[in-house]
C-alpha cells in the first residue's frame, strides 16, 4: 500500500476487510492457545495423580480405591477448580509477565489449604501425602510446561505471529515510543497497525513511523468497530480528558478491543499499583515501596538458604575453577574489589580473576580512550588484559560464582540492582541513589537484558524500576530467565 508516497508494510482498512483477516485469526489464535494451556493443565495434573497413585497403590492394591481413589480425584479437583476461580486461565496473563505465575502459584497455594482443611475435616490420616508431594509436584511439572508453552509462543512472535493487533490513539510522540517498543519486544505481543492522532497526521504525512494514521482522536471507536482490532492503546494527549476517555470506554463496548491507558504521573507497575473507587471516583492508589516487613524477611532467608544450596552444588565446579586461573596466569584466584551496597555500606566482592595481575593500574589508564562501557562504567569488548580462562568464565558468567559468599553473609541477595563502584556511588544524583535502598544482587533486570550492551540509562531504569516495583514473584522470573541469558552468554565481555 502506498501512501504520501511511501510504501506502508501494513495493509489498509479497506485492504484488510477485503481480505477477509480484520480480528478472527488473533481471536482464533488466543482461543487456540488458552484451549491448549487448559489442557496441558489438565494432563499435567492427571499425569501426577495417577504416577502417585500407580507407585502407592501397587503397595496396597486391595485397598486401592478405599484408601486412595478418592483423594486422587479430589486433589485433581481441587487444583483444577482453583486454577478457574483464580482466573489463572485469562487470556491477558497467558503468555507474558509474572502475573501468570503468580496466579498459578496462588491457585496451588488455594488447593493446598482447601485439602489440608478437608483432611482435618475428615480426620484422613493419608492426606499427607497428597499435600506434601501431589501438589507439589504438580505445581513443578504445570508451570514447567507453560514455561514451554511460553517459549514456543515467544518464538512465533518473534516471527510476526500470534500478535494482537494494535490501535495506538494519542499524541505522535507519545506513540511514536509506543511503536519502538513494541518492535523491540514482539515478546510481549503487540503490533501497532493503525494510529489515531488529534488532527489525523503523523510526523510523516500519512504514516507514523511505518504506520498509516487512520484517522483523528474522536474516530477511534469507528475504526475499532470496522477493523476489529484487538488492544486500543491510549498514550498521554492533551484530547484525553476523563469524560473522553469515559466515553471511549462505553463506545468500545460489546466489541473484541481490550482499551489500555498509559499512565502519565509516573513509571509504576506490579504490585504496588491498585484501582480504588474513592466517593464514586475512580483513582489510581500507589502504595509505598516495601523496603522492609514479612516479604523483605522472606527474600533474605531465601537468599541465604539458596547461596548455600548452590556453594555446596558448584564447589566442585569452583575448585576447578580456581586452579584453572592460577594455571592460566600468574596471581591469585580471587579478585576482591570494593563495591558500595545497601544504604551506601562498602564492602567486599569476591570474583574469580579473569584478567592479568594488576590490571586496574597502568594497563586500565593506557586503555582509557578505548572505553566502550556505558556511562560511568569501564569496558571493552576485547580488553587485552583479560586471560583466556577469564575470557571463558566472563562469557558464562562463571567469574561471578564466588559472590554467592557476599549473598550468604548478608552484603547482597541474589537478585537486586547491580554493586556499583565506590566511584560511580559518589557521583549519583539524587534519584540514582534510589538503588542504594536495597541490597545489590547477584543478578537483576540488567542481566536478562541486555548487560554490558545495555545503555547506562537504561540500566539505571531497570534497576530503579526493580527497586520501586520489587516482588517475590519478580525475583523468580528475573532467577529462571538468568539462566537462559547465561547460556547465551548475551552482553558479557
Amino acid at each position: 500500500m502506498r501512501q504520501g508516497g511511501l510504501v506502508s508494510p501494513f495493509p489498509s482498512a479497506r485492504e484488510r476487510l477485503a481480505d477477509g483477516a480484520i480480528s478472527r485469526p488473533a481471536i482464533e489464535w488466543e482461543q487456540r492457545y488458552r484451549r491448549t494451556v487448559i489442557i496441558s493443565d489438565t494432563v499435567a495434573t492427571a499425569f501426577v495423580v495417577t504416577a502417585i497413585g500407580d507407585f502407592f497403590g501397587a503397595r496396597d492394591a486391595a485397598n486401592w480405591h478405599e484408601k486412595w481413589g478418592i483423594l486422587a480425584f479430589g486433589t485433581q479437583l481441587l487444583v483444577l477448580g482453583a486454577l478457574a476461580v483464580s482466573r489463572a486461565w485469562a487470556p491477558a496473563v497467558l503468555g507474558q509477565g509474572a502475573e501468570e505465575f503468580r496466579r498459578l502459584g496462588r491457585s496451588v497455594f488455594t488447593a493446598t489449604v482447601v485439602l489440608a482443611l478437608g483432611g482435618i475435616a475428615l480426620t484422613s490420616r493419608n492426606i499427607k501425602l497428597w499435600i506434601f508431594v501431589a501438589i507439589p509436584a504438580i505445581a513443578l511439572v504445570t508451570m514447567t510446561a507453560r514455561y514451554l508453552l511460553r517459549l514456543w509462543l515467544h518464538k512465533e512472535r518473534k516471527e510476526g505471529r500470534c500478535l494482537r493487533p494494535v490501535l495506538a490513539a494519542g499524541s505522535p510522540d507519545t506513540v511514536r515510543d509506543l511503536i519502538t517498543r513494541t518492535r523491540k519486544f514482539p515478546h510481549l505481543g503487540w503490533r501497532v497497525e493503525a494510529v489515531c492522532t488529534t488532527d489525523g497526521r503523523g510526523l510523516d504525512g500519512d504514516l507514523l513511523d511505518g504506520v498509516p494514521v487512520v484517522g483523528q482522536l474522536s474516530d477511534v471507536a469507528k475504526h475499532v468497530r470496522h477493523d476489529g482490532y484487538r488492544v486500543v492503546a491510549v498514550t498521554p494527549d492533551p484530547h484525553w480528558s476523563p469524560d473522553r476517555l469515559r466515553r471511549l470506554a462505553w463506545n468500545l463496548e460489546g466489541s473484541d478491543a481490550e482499551m489500555v491507558v498509559a499512565p502519565v504521573l509516573m513509571e509504576v507497575a506490579g504490585p504496588r499499583l491498585h484501582v480504588d473507587a474513592v466517593l464514586g471516583i475512580p483513582l489510581l492508589r500507589v502504595s509505598m515501596p516495601t523496603f522492609t516487613g514479612g516479604r523483605r524477611a522472606i527474600k533474605g532467608v531465601v537468599d541465604r538458604l539458596g547461596a548455600a544450596v548452590l556453594l555446596l552444588l558448584f564447589t566442585p565446579l569452583m575448585a576447578l575453577v580456581a586452579l584453572l586461573v592460577m594455571l592460566d596466569s600468574r596471581g591469585g584466584a580471587f579478585y576482591r574489589q570494593r563495591r558500595v551496597g545497601k544504604d551506601g555500606r562498602e564492602f567486599t566482592i569476591l570474583k574469580f580473576r579473569t584478567m592479568v595481575t594488576g590490571a586496574d593500574g597502568a594497563a586500565r589508564a593506557a586503555l582509557a580512550e578505548r572505553n566502550e562501557g556505558a556511562g560511568p562504567l569501564f569496558k571493552l569488548r576485547r580488553d587485552p588484559r583479560v586471560t583466556r580462562v577469564g575470557a571463558v568464565l566472563r562469557r558464562y558468567s562463571i567469574d561471578e560464582l564466588p559472590q554467592l559468599l557476599n549473598v550468604l553473609t548478608g552484603s547482597m541477595s541474589l537478585v537486586g540492582p547491580r554493586p556499583p563502584l565506590p566511584e560511580e556511588s559518589a557521583a549519583y544524583g539524587p534519584d540514582i541513589r534510589r538503588r542504594l535502598l536495597v541490597k545489590p544482587g547477584l543478578t537483576g533486570l540488567w542481566q536478562i537484558s541486555g548487560r554490558s550492551d545495555l545503555p547506562w540509562e537504561e540500566a539505571v531504569r531497570l534497576d530503579l524500576r526493580y527497586v520501586e516495583d520489587w516482588s517475590l514473584a519478580l525475583d523468580t522470573v528475573i532467577l529462571w530467565k538468568t539462566l537462559r541469558a547465561v547460556l547465551y552468554g548475551q552482553g558479557a565481555y
